[in-house]
């Protein structure tokens, strides 16, 4: 059933957004983090928004 989920959220990414999913998914774990997570999930979201502008 894992798997399945995971195929179609990749599916649903087009191009440059499969390449982008590490550090969106990175960025959202930092960001969970009380008091600092949003400040460290900066750089992430710098990788993510260089290799996939268009969703931001």
């Amino acid at each position: 059933m894992r798997l399945l989920a995971l195929f179609a959220i990749l599916l649903s990414l087009s191009g440059c957004g499969v390449a982008a999913a590490p550090c969106r998914g990175v960025s959202l774990v930092l960001k969970m983090i009380p008091y600092v997570g949003h400040a460290a999930a900066t750089p992430t979201d710098a990788c993510a928004a260089a290799i996939d502008p268009e969703l931001i």
